[in-house]
């Protein structure tokens, strides 16, 4: 299977870049060999409309799946219609988001994660990059109770590109989910929680052992 992974940069131990329409690099991942190629973004500077020209381009490029931080509604529909398959929530290395997509631990976005024009502060000239985790519990009866905890890295450069008024495309009308469906969702959900949480008590034992 050839799947596309938004990353910072143009290899297998690149960071997932969590935009879409306006990520650093494209690398597409033959998910059984793990050969791949590395794709420099060009919409990521344009005025308006990155999501629909990055989506055109990955069509063109054959691909079965999209693996990203994030997808706006543009580009849904665009991948959406040429029967690309959309997984959202990826983090880590390219390398990493392909073996966690192969294994069932990334959903198929059945909508939009961010509203159009959601990484308009795109980074044009310079260079960034950015890494982060999370996960969250919260349970309630009556009176509701929760706790999270999370944590995020940062590091970049960016110039801001003025955004410019574009027509969004109209989305097509959402089914309603199975039951089947639903919990299939929610059972990769909890996956992704159960992941984050191992990798938020490693990092409390490096700090005891530090």
């Amino acid at each position: 299977m050839k799947i596309c992974v938004t990353a910072t940069a143009g290899d297998l131990n690149a960071q997932v870049d969590p935009r879409f329409g306006r990520c650093q690099y494209f690398v597409f991942v033959d998910s059984d060999t793990m050969a791949f190629e590395a794709m420099a973004n060009e919409a990521i500077a344009a005025p308006g409309g990155a999501g629909i020209q990055a989506a055109q381009v990955v069509v063109n490029k054959g691909v079965s799946a999209v693996i990203s931080g994030n997808i706006g509604p543009n580009a849904l529909q665009v991948l959406s219609t040429a029967g690309v398959k959309i997984a959202t929530g990826a983090y880590g290395t390219v390398q990493e988001a392909v073996e966690m997509y192969k294994s069932g631990k990334l959903g198929e976005a059945g909508a939009s994660t961010v509203s159009a024009h959601a990484g308009m502060g795109a980074i044009a000239p310079g260079g960034g990059f950015g890494m982060g985790m999370g996960g969250g519990r919260g349970g309630g009866r009556g009176q509701g109770m929760g706790r999270g905890m999370g944590r995020g890295m940062g590091l970049g450069m960016q110039q801001t590109v003025p955004s410019q008024p574009q027509p969004q495309a109209p989305q097509a009308p959402l089914t309603s989910r199975t039951k089947e469906e639903e919990i299939e969702e929610l059972s990769n959900m909890a996956n992704r929680l159960e992941s984050d949480l191992e990798e938020v008590k490693k990092r409390i034992e490096e700090l005891k052992r530090g």
